[in-house]
């Protein structure tokens, strides 16, 4: 096994965007795709397995089996909104031949669905948290490079690893135009912020109806997503190491 798709379902759409979100820096795209999910609406259609995901599931609480995948989600554009194809899930493949092959597959499904665009998001570490985060980009053709530089994102200047970078560059060469657009962010946490600054840019461009007044719930949902895979250590873990040591000897 390399990637396997499983299909539920495969949806008519009329000049979809396809969407990024899974986890990297700050978690920004992971908490910018599930909030767009849960305030459209999305439904699921496909999940992708691949045997360069991690090596090993969870057990919740109740003894339900998490395991890493990859999900695609659809949404029909009502209005002027456009179609959308979302992928979101809570791993990335950990080689570099999984990540082309993963990329690839990913590419398959959004060509069969008549996608000929595509957007990646992330974040784009600094040292110091910052309060209004600045928007970096890297887009396929000029055209679209224009659309980044008017609304006020730079130019990213260095590398973009795992699929941020990967989808638009190998989608670049099959004929896909997009961007990949990274926010700055501390990256420690699921950043609200970095993740609403990345959205308005999104839902901007794409005419997309959604309200970020209940972002904190995605946060959370995120955060809880995350510890429960063990990608985030749990809060109260943290917590206990960051309280002062006793000073008592037993």
């Amino acid at each position: 096994m390399v990637c396997v798709v499983s299909m539920q379902d495969k949806p008519k759409l009329k000049d979809p965007i396809l969407i990024e979100g899974l986890p990297g820096i700050g978690f920004v795209a992971n908490v910018a795709t599930l909030h767009i999910i849960r305030e459209l609406k999305a439904i699921q259609f496909a999940e992708i397995n691949c045997s360069s995901f991690q090596d090993f599931a969870i057990s919740a609480e109740n003894g339900e089996i998490r395991y890493p995948t990859n999900q695609l989600y659809y949404y029909k554009g009502t209005g002027e909104e456009r179609d959308l194809i979302i992928l979101y899930g809570n791993t990335q493949a950990l080689t570099t031949t999984g990540q082309y092959e993963l990329c690839g597959c990913i590419l398959d499904i959004a060509e069969e669905l008549s996608c000929r665009f595509v957007v990646t998001l992330g974040g784009l570490k600094r040292e110091k948290k910052i309060d209004d985060p600045k928007l970096y980009f890297a887009a396929t053709d000029k055209e679209t490079a224009d659309q980044m530089f008017s609304v006020g994102a730079e130019v990213i200047n260095g590398q973009i690893f795992g699929v941020a970078g990967l989808l638009i560059g190998i989608g670049g060469l099959r004929g896909f135009r997009g961007f990949c657009l990274l926010a700055e962010t501390l990256g420690l946490y699921p950043d609200k912020i970095a993740a609403q600054k990345a959205l308005n840019v999104v839902s901007h461009m794409f005419n997309l109806k959604i309200s970020f007044q209940n972002l904190d719930e995605t946060v959370e949902a995120t955060q809880n997503s995350l510890e429960n895979f063990g990608l985030l250590e749990h809060r109260t873990q943290v917590q206990r190491k960051n309280q002062p040591k006793s000073r008592m000897v037993v």
